[in-house]
């Protein structure tokens, strides 16, 4: 019997993932278990393992498309069996299609078609076009059904042809390079102008001097930033956020990250960050707040007794959250080591699918861009996420003296539908506490 290949779902947020690549061919012999295709999410690349023996009999989603979830790839079929074909995607369900394949000339394209439209229109119309020279196919049709009344071709010929049908980024890319659509083929779907359209106007005019400057460069919003501008929107979209920001002196901390930096100068596998001091005692002050270490599924709020740290890490396409396990149960050492680790393997993008999904709270530290505070946007479906800005040396008062403290500033967003203020406040001091005095840690 056939068996249907999936669009699998890696962690509760994902909704979409590209088909990077197929590992194997149609009629090539697949075993259960064998690594058959890659999926692109918004976190990373993972290969998808057989969930059937047999032949690959269909690959209906081509690589480097994106489907929802749950969507059918491909058919594994028994040795000898003949399944029936699945459709691949329709083309009316994809927006902004552009037709006209490199190498044919856009007016064939163009021409083609018109000599066999037949276009619905009054008599009237028909008589009132011929006098005036005006070619019926040309004119929009408001009657009913579309079709062309007398009125209609009175205004196309007073007024002209409409604007031409052009997509937003060519529209865009035409205003800034001064180029006039009117001498534009569009290759598009019905002679919609692209914004490959008007790269070749703008290359095929030689620049004048004191000429504008060439169309600006279009980068496609897909991908990685694609996936976390529609998380990002998302979320603002479906959470009540609210964020709080104190100011807390750091200054044992900052003398507990050099103690321990100067403790084991000599072991290069230990360089404590002042993140890792905060993931520790952010891991610690999460148990006594079990709201803020839950996340929202459906009608449900799971408060769970692991604490799993996301920590975002700045690529150069995106920001991707590695988790740190169970970091209730670990030192500062073990947390720093893994915290590097984590960081290190996300630049080289060798993360697992493991280790970037299902968290339960969030650090976005953004002290090393020399932030003070901001206002982080929370990571789906989790309650909450704090915000690290820089450690800055100013005067203070301690024990009634003025001397120079070091001071950061925390922003802790929370989702207002889970967690109300006053908690959150509570939170957020309870933490501050701990990183003023550095005698909290271990309680």
């Amino acid at each position: 019997m056939a068996t249907e290949i999936k669009m699998p779902r890696f962690g509760m947020t994902m909704k979409q993932g590209k088909v990077a690549k197929w590992l194997k061919q149609e009629g090539d012999k697949v075993e259960k278990g064998e690594p058959l295709f890659e999926v692109e999410t918004e976190k990373i690349t993972n290969t998808v393992q057989s969930i059937a023996s047999g032949i690959l009999f269909q690959i209906v989603i081509q690589a480097g498309e994106t489907v929802p979830v749950g969507t059918v790839l491909a058919i594994v079929a028994e040795e000898g069996e003949t399944p029936e074909r699945v459709e691949g995607i329709q083309v009316g369900e994809v927006e902004d299609v552009e037709a006209a394949p490199a190498g044919k000339a856009a007016p064939e394209k163009a021409e083609a078609p018109r000599e066999k439209k037949y276009v619905l229109a009054s008599p009237a119309a028909k008589r009132l076009a011929k006098e005036l020279g005006v070619d019926l196919a040309d004119v929009p049709g408001t009657g009913k059904e579309g079709r062309v009344t007398e009125e209609d071709v009175k205004k196309f010929h007073e007024e002209g042809p409409p604007p031409p049908r052009i997509t937003p980024v060519a529209a865009e890319m035409a205003r800034q390079a001064g180029v006039d659509l009117a001498a534009i083929e569009g290759t598009g779907e019905g002679g919609k102008i692209t914004k490959e359209d008007v790269e070749r106007a703008v290359l095929s005019v030689p620049a004048a001097p004191g000429a504008r400057p060439a169309s600006p460069k279009s980068v496609p919003f897909t991908g990685m930033r694609r996936a976390i501008a529609d998380n990002m929107h998302a979320s603002l979209q479906n959470a009540a956020q609210l964020t709080l920001m104190t100011e807390v002196d750091v200054t044992e901390m900052v003398r507990l990250r050099d103690l321990l930096r100067e403790e084991y100068r000599k072991d290069e596998s230990v360089r404590i960050s002042y993140n890792d001091i905060i993931i520790f005692t952010v891991a610690r002050v999460l148990k006594r707040f079990p709201y803020m270490n839950s996340t929202l599924v459906g009608e449900e709020i799971l408060l769970h007794d692991r604490v799993d740290i996301g920590m975002a890490v700045a690529l150069p396409d995106g920001l991707i959250v590695p988790k740190v396990r169970n970091a209730d149960r670990k030192g500062i050492l073990e947390i720093g080591r893994e915290a590097r680790a984590l960081a290190r393997k996300a630049r080289e993008g060798a993360l697992s699918m493991d280790e970037v999904t299902d968290g339960t709270f969030t650090i976005s530290n953004m002290s090393m861009l020399g932030v003070d505070g901001f206002t982080p946007i929370i990571n789906p479906p989790e309650a909450a996420i704090l915000g690290v800005g820089r450690v800055v040396e100013k005067p203070g008062v301690k024990d009634g003296r003025i001397e120079i403290r070091s001071y950061m500033t925390l922003s802790l967003t929370i989702d207002h539908r889970i967690v109300d203020g006053a908690p959150g406040g509570e939170f957020l001091q309870s933490l501050a506490r701990h990183l003023e005095r550095s005698a909290l840690l271990n309680a």
